[in-house]
């Protein structure tokens, strides 16, 4: 299957919406953005639910809810062919795009005139502000994994 994760904040509103115009420009690929489906405040009410249990955050991630969401999103980082980090992003989405680098995927940055400059983006298989460009690039990527 081609899917192209889709890796991004909660609180991004725009994640939505290059995803849709990902999907448009690309319909023969599966753009994965599901995780959203979860809506901005779903971290902070885990966490809230987990401490108003009593709960540390180092025995939450352990529990099933946690487990559940790493599951899910791991299944998925899993089966793309390539994933794209929708800048501005936190902690989770660097160590997805970062995770999902180490084992060999193509891993892009959109950036959008960024506050913060990072050197470190260049670990990133291309960074760019321009969403044509990011779709020649995932073109390449398909083609690539169609043949080997």
């Amino acid at each position: 299957m081609r899917k192209v994760y889709i890796i991004g904040s909660l609180r991004n509103p725009n994640v939505q919406l290059i995803a849709k115009d990902l999907q448009a420009a690309m319909p023969d690929v599966r753009i994965f953005d599901d995780w959203a489906c979860a809506g901005e405040h779903a971290d902070d009410a885990w966490r809230d639910h987990e401490q108003d249990m009593g709960v540390s955050l180092i025995e939450a991630l352990q529990r099933p809810a946690a487990q559940h969401v790493f599951a899910f999103d791991k299944k998925h980082l899993e089966e793309s062919t390539a994933v794209v980090l929708i800048a501005p992003a936190g902690k989770s989405a660097h160590l997805e795009l970062g995770w999902c680098l180490g084992k060999g995927k193509p891993g892009y940055i959109l950036i959008d005139n960024p506050d913060r400059w990072d050197v470190m983006m260049n670990f990133a298989t291309g960074v760019t502000q321009d969403i044509w460009e990011l779709v020649d690039w995932l073109r390449g990527d398909i083609v690539n994994a169609d043949n080997p």
